[in-house]
């Protein structure tokens, strides 16, 4: 079992207390990342007093699939994981007090949609320069997948600038193409229009119309 081809996810879980007190709570982000093929790793801050994080091996993910009771293959698992972690449900539940600002314990849960199975994955407390590390980590990733963005959307505005451009030339000579044919075939009409009172002409004078008597010719 391995994770390949993991996309790291960022994102604003929903935090509130296990015991559902008043005690107002920051806004938090998490990072979820694969550091190798063999581990997951998850990373939670406020940027103030509550940072966390857990990092579960294949072995360990792999009896969480069992506790919630999720069938198929490991790539489905991982699959269910990832939708699940990039749902609009992930919650960071907080509990206790710790002898620092902050709450003792922490885990993030996630559910892919109401009514499937949650993943719940305890976190444990950083402090000090772990918790910096952290912290620095995040930021610098975010920052990472942000200029991966501009670079794509930079990258995507010239290519719909270039196709503009390609509709724009190609519009250009279709109608030099339709313009064409109508001056071809107004001259040729006129070709054929003094082609065939010549043609006429000639017949009446071969066959002597023009000098017989009671004969009026149109034109004249």
């Amino acid at each position: 079992m391995k994770i390949e081809g993991f996309e790291p996810i960022f994102g604003e879980p929903k935090a509130e207390w296990a015991d559902s007190r008043s005690d107002s709570l920051g806004r938090f982000l998490f990072h979820v990342s694969a550091p190798d093929s063999s581990h997951l790793l998850i990373q939670v801050t406020d940027f103030r007093s509550n940072t966390w994080e857990a990092k579960r091996s294949v072995l360990q993910l792999d009896d969480v699939r069992d506790e919630i009771g999720i069938g198929g293959s490991w790539s489905e698992f991982i699959d269910y994981v990832v939708a699940s972690i990039k749902s609009e449900d992930v919650k960071l539940i907080l509990e206790g007090h710790s002898n620092a600002d902050g709450a003792a314990y922490a885990k993030i849960v996630a559910q892919k949609s109401k009514g499937m199975p949650r993943i719940s994955i305890s976190l444990t407390r950083l402090t000090g320069s772990a918790a910096t590390e952290a912290m620095a980590k995040l930021s610098l990733e975010l920052f990472t997948a942000f200029r991966s963005m501009q670079t794509l959307i930079v990258q995507e505005q010239e290519r719909c600038l270039q196709l503009e451009k390609e509709a724009a030339a190609e519009k250009e000579r279709n109608e030099n193409i339709q313009n064409q044919p109508l001056y071809s075939k107004r001259q040729k009409l006129q070709k054929m229009n003094f082609s065939d009172k010549t043609d006429i002409s000639a017949s009446i004078s071969s066959n002597g119309l023009q000098d017989s008597p009671g004969v009026v010719l149109l034109g004249k």
